[in-house]
């Protein structure tokens, strides 16, 4: 596939560069032919790396992010193409431009247009995004735009955590179905899913029928079952995290490392953690 236009993408110039890419089989076309009702585990991924391991231990489908100690950003062109090559469940991309809220500068939102329309393109399954305004409601202007890019390339439209910054959810839900979105990522607005069940039950019951909802933040391997059982939900995200240790950074003047806690310490996925997670997913 040849991706010849980007100096066109949302009337922003750019380069104009021909850039060749690889056009992979849509995952996201085979899975959204599952067992509706079937459970499903997708695990919140910072590299390639995540990715494979997420996909030899029992995932369903991945978010791919880069900086997952910043709440995920959108990944590095590479780690997509490598996990398109490589990994045969779907991939869904994360596309954040910056921490922080999400009520963006128009020179951000154009940039996460253009970051969104070349991930398609090389092959994402869907795309995870959230706007916001500043009045912390539904940006329906800008979601409407990006869920009708995403829909342009037959993939899935996935609003993310951005939802628990809302605190009339039943608004924003109503509204995410109306513009067309296809799921709905969040802990019902509670610090983690199991604080959030009772909120996360409701928005199953009223909203489940007409838009995807999948609970994340705080799922385990302990929780996961009772978590399905009680609110309904089919799909639950996790990033099964550890952490890891590079120290080339320590001892110096400069420090390019994470808050005291996790000083010159990385986030990763755990195989051990995704297996058990997928086995119990699985036995639901």
């Amino acid at each position: 596939m040849i991706f010849r236009n980007l100096r066109n993408v949302n009337n922003t110039k750019c380069a104009t560069y021909d850039i060749i890419f690889i056009c992979f089989e849509d995952e996201g076309e085979k899975m959204r032919g599952k067992e509706i009702n079937k459970p499903m585990l997708e695990i919140c991924c910072g590299s390639f790396s995540d990715v494979k391991t997420a996909y030899e231990n029992g995932a369903d489908r991945v978010e791919l992010n880069s900086a997952l100690y910043m709440g995920g950003l959108t990944p590095t062109l590479a780690n997509l193409i490598y996990a398109k090559e490589n990994c045969n469940i779907p991939v869904v991309a994360m596309v954040r431009t910056r921490g922080g809220g999400f009520c963006y500068s128009d020179e951000e939102y154009d940039t996460m247009l253009m970051d969104a329309k070349i991930l398609l393109e090389l092959g994402a399954d869907g795309i995870a995004f959230g706007f916001l305004t500043e009045e912390k409601l539904l940006d329906e202007k800008r979601t409407k735009e990006m869920i009708e890019l995403i829909h342009e390339y037959g993939r899935e439209a996935v609003f993310h955590r951005a939802f628990d910054c809302i605190d009339n959810q039943d608004s924003a839900a109503e509204k995410l179905i109306r513009l067309g979105a296809d799921r709905i990522l969040t802990s019902g607005g509670a610090v983690n899913v199991w604080d959030g069940r009772k909120q996360l039950k409701h928005l199953q019951n009223q909203y489940g029928k007409d838009i995807t909802i999948l609970a994340g933040s705080g799922v385990n391997d302990t929780n996961v079952r009772e978590l399905i059982e009680y609110t309904g939900i089919t799909q639950v995200h996790s990033s099964c995290g550890s952490w890891k240790c590079d120290v080339t950074a320590a001892g110096n003047a400069v420090d390019f490392s994470y808050d005291e806690a996790m000083k010159n310490c990385y986030q990763c996925a755990d195989a051990e953690k995704v297996r058990k997670l997928a086995e119990e997913v699985s036995g639901v």
